[in-house]
């Protein structure tokens, strides 16, 4: 039996979490006198008092037991959906955004690192609101459930069902014995590579604020920028460079670069997805290099220039741009089309389908040809050194399905509200793999302030959806999820 107080209760210490985040722009929003301070303390306020509320009036529900792996679930995206609601209201107070509607695509497309922005000019933001809304890509980088990790102990409770629900590949590493443990030394990680990115951020030129904002978009692998261009803003190639470099490294699987910060940095080029990964990245950069090179570009190093950053854009599901990829040939729209559907590794803070299922699929396929060769050889299905029990390929079998079959769903319904083919298509891939950019009307120089008001509902589901892997959410909807 689900306990709902009890729920209640843990999500009141999240929101609070939320509410006290929001004090963190206000350093720039007195610095630059912009204006959004009263915004953003009158939207702490209320978010704290709501967390409060809650967290106080189910206090009794505190010690009965651990967390359950419905409870777990139904935590987990009940923590997304209050994040979107309450860290929209800075937008809202602040008049950035004017309708709710805005302000809560806005905020889901921050907390879930989609980077699909409804903010026609950000230039002329407040700092202080462009701070907070990158910082939602920051904390949903590696979760918030993963951030609330560390105050779950305090509760008295255990976390290992949202830390399943948060993080839900087809397996997930402890790397210490404790969870409070593990999560900190995934944001141990996390933080040095923000630290080590901005710092290089700034060498090159940019200024404390768009330094962290943009560093934020990277490691999160978000995209949200303080420019309308984008990356392209700079027109730099260490920027290029940097960004590229750290959008590959939010890709990869973070229990990695704990390993190669123990001082084993060969565990990223021993593990097969890693691999996979950056193997993938390099072919598609060649090919859309050469194709690109005589048609879009004169010069050779300007079209690796772009297609390096803008597949890894895509791959890695951040969405930054150095310019209109809708004018590349077609061969390269297409395979940044497979790249918003391939997507980063698991266990990374990237989204899509992720590499390690399209591996087990294809090695499936090959295996399954094998068979047709030699109907009574004895072929295992393995990824590296292990092989891969039935009960797995069955969850990524039945993951891939539901991916493609609400794919298809989300684009008749965006279609039925008026949106062009193109835009349709790709609109729900950006938003169910939390890419950001489409073509179309939402293409890199554009965003999806002109979307139907339905569309936007339709597409901040999907980002939610994608970043919380389907299951998380849809199984809300199974009517036993409530029984005994």
């Amino acid at each position: 039996m689900i306990r709902w107080s009890f729920m209640l209760h843990i999500l009141g210490s999240l929101i609070v979490c939320i509410g006290l985040c929001m004090f963190a722009p206000l350093g720039f929003s007195f610095y630059y006198r912009d204006g959004s301070a009263l915004p953003l303390i009158t939207s702490a306020a209320i978010t704290v008092s709501a967390g409060l509320f809650l967290y106080l009036f189910f206090r009794r529900s505190k010690v009965k037991g651990a967390i359950s792996h419905r409870e777990g679930m139904a935590i987990t995206t009940l923590g997304w959906v209050a994040a979107s609601v309450f860290g929209g209201l800075p937008f809202y107070f602040s008049g950035v955004l004017p309708l709710p509607v805005d302000c809560i695509f806005e905020t889901i497309s921050g907390f879930t690192t989609t980077g699909a922005s409804v903010i026609r000019d950000v230039e002329i933001a407040a700092p202080g609101i462009l701070f907070w809304r990158s910082l939602t890509h920051w904390l949903g980088g590696l979760g918030i459930i993963v951030l609330g990790l560390a105050i779950l102990p305090f509760l008295g409770v255990g976390g290992m069902q949202l830390y399943k629900a948060e993080v839900p590949g087809p397996s997930v590493d402890k790397l210490k014995p404790r969870l409070k443990d593990t999560a900190m030394i995934l944001w141990k990680v996390y933080v040095a590579f923000t630290v080590a990115e901005t710092i290089l951020l700034l060498l090159g030129g940019m200024n404390l604020l768009d330094a962290l904002c943009h560093t934020f978009g990277t490691l999160a692998t978000g995209g949200f920028s303080t420019k309308n261009a984008s990356i392209g803003y700079y027109k730099s190639v260490y920027i290029d460079v940097v960004v590229t470099i750290f959008m590959l490294l939010g890709g990869i699987n973070f229990a990695l670069h704990f390993q190669a910060f123990r001082g084993k940095p060969l565990a990223l080029w021993r593990d097969p997805e890693c691999r996979f990964f950056l193997g993938f990245w390099l072919l598609l950069t060649l090919i859309v290099t050469l194709n690109c090179f005589g048609k879009t570009y004169d010069s050779f190093w300007k079209s690796l220039q772009y297609a390096s950053f803008t597949v890894a854009s895509i791959t890695t599901t951040t969405g930054f741009a150095t310019g209109n990829f809708e004018l590349w040939p077609s061969l390269a729209l297409c395979l940044l089309l497979l790249c918003m559907v391939v997507g980063a590794s698991v266990g990374s803070t990237g989204g899509a389908v992720k590499c390690m299922r399209i591996m087990v699929v294809l090695k499936h396929g090959y295996r399954e040809l094998i068979r047709l060769i030699h109907p009574r050889a004895v072929v295992r299905l393995k990824l590296g050194d292990q092989v891969v029990p039935p009960e797995i390929f069955a969850s990524i079998a039945g993951f891939i399905f539901l991916y493609l079959g609400l794919a298809a769903v989300s684009m008749f319904l965006v279609a039925a509200a008026g949106v062009d083919l193109v835009t349709t298509i790709t609109s729900v891939l950006a938003c169910l793999g939390n890419v950001g950019p489409g073509l179309g009307e939402v293409g890199p120089m554009d965003n999806y302030a002109g979307m139907p008001v339905f569309a936007k509902w339709i597409l901040s589901l999907d980002m939610l959806l994608g970043r919380l892997e389907i299951y998380t959410v849809i199984i809300l909807l199974v009517p036993k999820f409530y029984r005994k």
